[in-house]
């Protein structure tokens, strides 16, 4: 399995949420602490999304080898400032191509997009639902994986109007049904708003003044004001506003 997060709030570096706390995504590539039998360590990649300018277009850095080998990320995430950032370390399925492409954050626009997980008995098992998108995006995918297939079937949603509640919750559903025994947290930014699923996997929430953080595995485990997302749910949540729902066999919250 993978660990990811996203943070919207005040303006920060992104090595204050990456690199600097003492549980941060740069030590959950290499000591995560639950994995739940997901693996033991994330090093097939990584991938970093933030925001140049608010309301504008995300920006990406993806590098298909571990964090922590990295020799530039650290002057990267002490220069560049956001006030919104998802970012990912890989443990790639065995099978599954390691390069660059596969790595997440994938995007379009101003969305950002994570996978948390494993699609069972892929790629037959979600032949048909990858038959419902239009030619050109299957033609188009980032990587041959399960990840790369679920944001096409996001975005494919997101295009066509659905909130993104509606979007990660429709998908996760459809997917799920179709290859029981998924491992679905799904995790989706504008730069404004985080959506987030929990489907077989960790995932837990900090909201306050100091903005608002969605992670597979809390980054500062001494901070009381983290909590555990349930199983089975999609958050929606801004700086400002918060919700959460069950997800039901169609996906709606």
């Amino acid at each position: 399995m993978c660990r990811h997060l996203a943070y919207v709030g005040p303006e920060v570096a992104l090595a204050d949420v990456l690199l600097d706390p003492p549980h941060s995504l740069l030590r959950q590539s290499w000591a995560p602490l639950d994995m739940r039998q997901g693996g033991t360590i994330n090093a097939d990649g990584f991938g970093v999304g933030w925001y140049p300018s608010p309301g504008g277009d995300g920006a990406r850095y993806r590098r298909a080898c571990p964090m922590w080998a990295d020799g530039s990320l650290r002057d990267l995430a002490t220069t560049i400032r956001s006030t919104a950032v998802l970012a990912a370390v890989r443990s790639a399925t065995v099978g599954m191509p390691v390069q660059e492409s596969a790595c997440a954050p994938f995007g379009e626009g101003r969305w950002l997009f994570s996978h948390n997980g494993v699609v069972r008995g892929w790629p037959d098992s979600v032949a048909e639902q990858a038959a419902g998108l239009p030619a050109t995006d299957l033609m188009t995918l980032d990587a041959p994986t399960d990840a790369a297939l679920l944001w096409a079937l996001v975005r494919h949603r997101l295009r066509a109007g659905k909130h993104p509640l509606e979007a990660l919750g429709g998908v996760v559903a459809e997917v799920a049904a179709a290859a029981p025994g998924s491992r679905l947290n799904l995790l989706l930014t504008d730069g404004e708003a985080v959506t987030a699923t929990t489907w077989w996997h960790s995932l837990w929430v900090r909201r306050g003044d100091d903005g608002l953080a969605v992670s597979s595995e809390p980054w500062d485990p001494e901070d009381p004001s983290w909590e555990a997302v349930p199983d089975r749910h999609v958050l929606h949540a801004t700086r400002t506003t918060f919700e959460m729902h069950p997800i039901d066999d169609k996906g709606r919250p």
